[in-house]
């Protein structure tokens, strides 16, 4: 199965993440099938690949609790 989950990049205390997707059994810093997007939570900046992104939950990826939240402040999914 796979997962529309965040993989966290930065530095200490300041955190910026990469909406990947990636197999359900690997971990959380592995290697990414594909990049979907970017979000910032200090400055709360996002940036999304919406076709891909609409094209793989239609193939059936599940995304995190998390990524649901930021795709629906973003107006993806409704």
């Amino acid at each position: 199965m796979i997962k529309l989950r965040l993989k966290r990049y930065g530095r200490k205390q300041k955190p910026t993440y990469r909406i990947i997707a990636i197999d359900a059994r690997s971990r959380r810093e592995g290697r990414a099938l594909k990049e979907l997007g970017f979000y910032d939570p200090i400055k709360d900046n996002t940036q999304l690949d919406i076709p891909s992104i609409l094209n793989l939950i239609k193939t059936g990826a599940q995304p995190t609790d998390t990524v649901k939240y930021i795709f629906h402040k973003a107006g993806i999914l409704e």
